[in-house]
């Protein structure tokens, strides 16, 4: 990454730039899988209230080669992961991924996975929760490129929102040059399904716990217990509640 970002760029278009400016450049990190391996990428932004962290990767992945990735955003003034990913022949992506933003937060996650040959899956499922004035973002595009046949990608990105003061920005995106090739992507935003806390209440659970339950049924199995993910989204559910 070299010049400045500026909201031409659609990358960028939702992010807070001054809190990038500040950082700016920001280096690539660079990864090679070799064809049968698997790399395993664990990636948790979790800075205080004026922090600023952004990590970009690149990412190349040999036929039959796999990558987990697991991303957590959950603190500082900006947070915001970047995945550039292109898969041989029959080489896997899953990504599992978080954001929890409170206050005026800006949180992203964006994806360019490109299938450059046949037979390569990929699986994308981002949660996001946010309250207060929180931007929270996802934006994920999916290239299928010509002579990619047997293509398998998967998107799926929810946001639940605890103020609707609070913006959700979700676009998952398909390019597609291929067409023996299975590609669904789906987005949704809502927020907390009042049936379900007057039944916790009923059932003598108190409204901060009740939400806190229901939000970690929203994550639920993107994250392991007891991990560091799994205690950096308790405690920004804390914060954000």
């Amino acid at each position: 990454m070299s010049d400045l970002p500026t909201r031409r760029d659609e990358a960028w278009r939702y992010s807070d730039l001054e809190a990038v400016a500040g950082v700016w450049p920001v280096a690539t990190r660079t990864h090679v899988v070799a064809p049968g391996e698997t790399l395993v990428l664990p990636i948790l932004i979790d800075g205080d209230a004026d922090s600023v962290g952004i990590e970009d990767h690149a990412i190349e992945v040999g036929a039959g080669a796999r990558v987990e990735a697991q991303v957590a955003v959950t603190g500082g003034r900006l947070g915001r992961v970047s995945l550039s990913v292109k898969l041989g022949r029959g080489a896997h992506l899953s990504l599992a991924g978080v954001i929890v933003g409170g206050g005026q937060e800006t949180h992203e996650i964006v994806t360019h996975v490109t299938h450059a040959e046949p037979d390569a899956t990929s699986e994308q499922t981002v949660r996001i929760i946010l309250g207060g004035q929180a931007t929270g973002s996802y934006l994920g595009k999916v290239a299928v490129a010509r002579g990619a046949q047997g293509t398998d990608a998967i998107q799926s990105a929810k946001a639940m929102l605890l103020n609707r003061t609070a913006t959700a920005n979700l676009k998952p995106e398909l390019e597609i040059y291929a067409d023996d090739v299975k590609c669904a992507h789906g987005a949704t935003v809502g927020e907390l399904d009042a049936q379900a806390l007057f039944y916790l209440a009923s059932r003598g659970i108190a409204p901060a716990e009740a939400k806190t339950l229901l939000l970690r049924a929203f994550v639920g199995g993107l994250v392991e217990e007891n991990s560091p993910f799994a205690a950096a989204i308790d405690k920004a559910l804390e914060r954000v509640l």
